[in-house]
């Protein structure tokens, strides 16, 4: 009974938000609380809801302290430079502002954290998909899936979980896992490149006309306005296509056609003359961010306590004045509490789930459904398991929970426990989609994406690269 619960609590949430029946915190909050009273458990909602905002509070903290951090950042010109490099390396070019956003996240992905991920991703390539009129669910696709391969490093999470539950060392899984994983990362650019020929085919090839400003300029002005006094950018000619495909589509997902006006939605992190730059102290803040993110690595302190001192310190010394801090504070409000009120609402979610018991029978009958036959291939079958498990599940669940048990019945057919782990990570690409992941609500909010579109346009490709994972790493014999 809690199985079947346990599958339809899920598959009724997917449906009411990707049919945008309901928002996704109504959805996280609603659907679990009504299934765990068709579970005859309603008397125990409150303590699980309890259990889930106690377990989840912590990276409700780093993620509001990081959008802070990182929005001041942003705000400050940090990483002014490399959105400059990308926008040369794009230009107008669909394709090569889409490869771009794969690259990027890529790169910033080896911080190992979802979320300083798509804060920077989004805040980079936001307002350049906005003035081409790129579909934004293909930014947010990319950077997810970019990020899902690149989050099996050590430091990222799911290593460290598959080598604390099976007692193994995290480079004796990760290290031979390179290949494939690289195979993966090169899926993705390949993606990209696809979906980027797709947007050029849509809208063509913009050439914006020659002024005294540099193109990236021109591009981050038009798209943004002006930060310092959150006015419209001056006029500038309008783009142009090179094909006819001018016409964009229609649709949520995507934004004006080139050479309409600037966006209304007042996204104004990238502006070159932006009032709150601070180019004397730019050393001083790319020293601490690497400090922050080598203290992250290192794990010298929590990671909340990390962010939190982070933002107290970048806020005092590039805002010294009070009425700025208040402004800069205000500025990221918003998105900081799209975020933390995700969190907590996909707290009753996973507190339902695992309070009720849903999780743990879900789990074993997927495990006590596998044919006697397939024991010889319980790498694979973890691998295949990986996809849908570490989807619906959060990772501490999978790999606390389930791959002890499949390493057990591997280990009873000759599998060792350095493939079966191996194989539990190739689900990484679609699990930072899941809406169990609270980093994804940090990339679908700043790009302004409904959670729906997100899902529906991301799930697919994101499996086809984990099967791309998997499939190169049986090729290569690592699985």
């Amino acid at each position: 009974m809690l199985t079947f619960l346990g599958f339809a609590m899920i598959a009724t949430f997917l449906v009411l938000i990707m049919m945008k029946k309901m928002s996704p915190i109504a959805a996280l909050v609603l659907i679990p609380a009504l299934f765990c009273v068709f579970a005859g458990k309603g008397a125990h909602l409150g303590d699980y809801v309890i259990d889930g905002v106690g377990k989840l509070a912590p990276t409700a903290a780093m993620l509001m302290f990081a959008i802070v951090y990182f929005g001041v950042m942003i705000d400050v010109g940090l990483f002014d430079p490399i959105v400059r490099g990308i926008l040369r390396f794009c230009k107008a070019d669909p394709v090569r502002v889409v490869v771009g956003t794969a690259v990027l996240a890529a790169i910033v992905s080896l911080d190992g954290d979802g979320s300083t991920t798509f804060m920077i991703t989004v805040s980079a390539m936001y307002p350049l998909y906005k003035r081409l009129g790129l579909s934004l669910v293909v930014m947010t696709g990319v950077a997810a899936t970019a990020n899902g391969v690149m989050n099996t490093l050590p430091w990222g999470g799911p290593t460290a979980r598959a080598a604390t539950a099976l007692k193994l060392d995290a480079s004796d899984i990760f290290v031979p896992m390179i290949p494939a994983l690289a195979v993966g990362l090169l899926c993705v650019f390949v993606l990209a490149y696809v979906l980027g020929l797709k947007e050029r085919r849509r809208i063509g090839t913009l050439v914006l006309p020659g002024d005294a400003e540099p193109a990236e300029e021109r591009l981050l002005v038009a798209a943004t306005g002006s930060a310092a006094t959150g006015s419209a950018a001056p006029a500038e000619p309008s783009a142009t296509s090179t094909s006819g495909g001018a016409g964009a589509g229609s649709g949520s997902d995507s934004g004006p056609l080139p050479g309409s006006a600037a966006p209304e939605d007042g996204f104004q992190g990238l502006d070159p003359r932006r009032a709150t730059l601070r180019p004397r102290l730019y050393w001083f803040n790319a020293g601490l961010t690497v400090a922050l993110l080598t203290a992250m690595i290192m794990e010298l302190l929590p990671i909340p306590v990390l962010f939190l001192l982070g933002a107290a310190l970048a806020l005092t010394v590039n805002f010294p004045h009070m009425p700025d801090q208040k402004a800069r504070i205000a500025a990221h409000a918003d998105n900081v509490l799209n975020v933390a009120g995700m969190v907590f609402a996909a707290a009753v979610f996973t507190g339902v789930l695992s309070g009720t018991g849903m999780v743990k029978h879900m789990a074993d009958w997927l495990v006590g459904a596998i044919p006697e036959g397939m024991g010889p291939h319980m790498a694979l079958v973890t691998g295949l398991l990986s996809l849908p498990l570490t989807y619906f599940m959060s990772n501490d669940g999978f790999y606390f929970g389930v791959l002890p048990v499949l390493a057990e019945a591997g280990a009873a057919h000759g599998v060792s426990s350095l493939e079966i782990a191996r194989a539990s990570l190739v689900g990484q690409a679609l699990h930072m989609s899941s809406p169990l992941v609270p980093a994804v609500y940090v990339l679908v909010g700043m790009a302004k994406v409904e959670f729906g579109d997100h899902t529906r346009f991301t799930v697919k490709w994101a499996v086809l690269t984990s099967l791309v994972v998997l499939g190169a790493g049986m090729l290569f014999g690592i699985i």
